[in-house]
């Protein structure tokens, strides 16, 4: 099933491609008026283009690549920490199996671009080199305009440079041999100026610092940890966390084989454990830093001093090259077509409900329920809608007051977007729908006009009077 929240997505990609221009406001929603910082609208007008290219075929394709992308990068991060092809090749496999949830938004793109930071800093840690991160401002600049979670990155940053200021420190005091013989010094200077430049960087996007100032409030609301499941901490009832937490074990134990200090190893692990472990959207913090390190883990101090690969040979070129020209085949020749995919659509999401709303003229505004607020921005245009997924856009308050009347904590007269609304759009065993159903007090307010296996569809009896 598709990530409700990739519609959005979708419609504000067309919107760019059909006005020319980067959204500022609150666009498909009730509220045009409030401010809204569209901070992964590269990656809409690449889903919009996709869109009018292949239709509805553009958002399995696009699954299917991003998940051999990610195939590719944990591969070379594993190869990175000194794996060899075939144990990369299966802490790969188990980072996909960790990472299972992978969809066609912009977080997966953030996940690829943290993989390709680590592999650069992992890289010039090896070789005493900052010649690797001089791409970090061109990775910066680009991933600040398809995501907000480049804030992850920039953290990331910020460990390694605490961890080179240390290990300066140690160097300095003659306690030199407690780190790590693979580490090489690099000079302090130069890597702050390539993390400025980075953090520079970050404001070459339509709205400059503002992607960066309003990162965290998008990312982590308030509202979102009482209300959304993946926004709670691990649970332990799926096999997925329980093998997290043996990786996660196994790659902490890899430090203590080694005997000596890799601190920014260290800092990475520790900080991305300690995410993933409080948030099950963002596990993936520490998957990623674990299978780097378990790499290293696997060899001895001999093996370390040998020439390493942050290389990659032309068989695993090749191999690269293969898998992606046969998705693409499989892609061109198996992925169902746009009817068939609608189909599969309408399982999940309100469009019969939605091509009644439109045959019978219903009157907006629209009342309708979260999971399915982005779905109507793309399929249901000429609706603006109440809700839908952009945090960002709606803030605490209305996000709060929201899900109190969805929740029956509040009367439905005293949220206007429910007193104001002419057409509300439910699903059909939502608690609020089957109070208008059952609840005298209701029933004599409001008609059900519609109703199928998902959604029902309800108009205030003033309305049709």
């Amino acid at each position: 099933m598709l990530a409700p929240g990739v519609w959005v997505h979708l419609r504000t990609g067309l919107w760019i491609l059909q006005n020319h221009s980067i959204p500022r406001t609150g666009l498909f929603s009730q509220y045009p008026n409030l401010p809204w910082t569209d901070s992964s609208w590269a990656f809409d007008l690449l889903l919009g283009v996709a869109y009018r290219v292949c239709g509805l075929r553009a958002l399995p394709i696009l699954l299917m690549l991003l998940k051999v992308a990610l195939a590719v990068v944990t591969f070379l991060l594993a190869r990175a920490g000194r794996a060899n092809f075939w144990m990369a090749i299966l802490l790969s496999a188990l980072a996909q199996y960790l990472i299972s949830g992978l969809q066609p938004m912009p977080s997966a793109l953030s996940i690829l671009f943290f993989a390709v930071e680590l592999q650069l800093l992992i890289c010039s840690r090896q070789s005493g080199a900052a010649r690797e991160l001089f791409w970090l401002p061109a990775l910066f600049s680009l991933w600040a305009n398809f995501d907000n979670e480049f804030v992850f990155g920039l953290l990331l940053l910020g460990l390694f440079l605490t961890a080179l200021l240390i290990e300066h420190l140690l160097r300095t005091l003659g306690a030199a041999s407690w780190i790590s013989e693979s580490i090489q010094p690099l000079d302090f200077r130069l890597v702050g100026v390539v993390a400025a430049l980075s953090l520079v960087a970050t404001f070459v996007n339509p709205y400059t610092f503002h992607p960066l100032a309003g990162a965290f409030q998008a990312l982590y609301p308030h509202v979102g940890f009482e209300h959304f499941a993946e926004m709670k901490a691990m649970t332990f009832r799926r096999p997925q966390d329980f093998l997290l937490m043996l990786l996660v074990m196994i790659s902490f134990l890899s430090f203590g084989k080694r005997r000596l200090l890799d601190l920014f190893g260290l800092l990475a692990l520790l900080a991305g454990t300690l995410v993933a472990f409080r948030l099950q959207r963002d596990g993936w913090l520490a998957v990623l830093p674990a299978i780097a390190w378990i790499s290293y883990g696997l060899f001895s101090k001999h093996e370390e001093r040998e020439t390493l690969a942050c290389f990659v040979s032309r068989r695993e070129c090749v191999l690269a090259t293969t898998l992606t020209a046969v998705v693409a085949i499989i892609a061109a020749f198996f992925v169902p077509n746009s009817n068939a995919l609608m189909d599969k659509v309408s399982q999940n999401f309100p469009v019969k409900a939605c091509d009644s709303i439109r045959e019978n003229h219903l009157s907006p505004p629209l009342y309708n329920a979260y999971t399915w607020g982005s779905f109507l921005t793309w399929y249901l245009p000429e609706y603006p809608v109440a809700i839908d997924s952009r945090v960002e856009l709606y803030g605490e308050d209305l996000l709060t007051q929201y899900f109190d009347t969805a929740g029956g904590k509040g009367r439905l007269e005293s949220d206007p977007t429910v007193a104001q609304a002419h057409t509300l759009l439910l699903e059909k065993q939502s608690a609020m729908a089957k109070a208008l159903t059952t609840l005298p007090a209701l029933s004599s307010r409001y008609r059900l006009v519609y109703t199928d296996d998902l959604a029902s569809v309800f108009v205030p009896r003033a309305a049709n009077q």
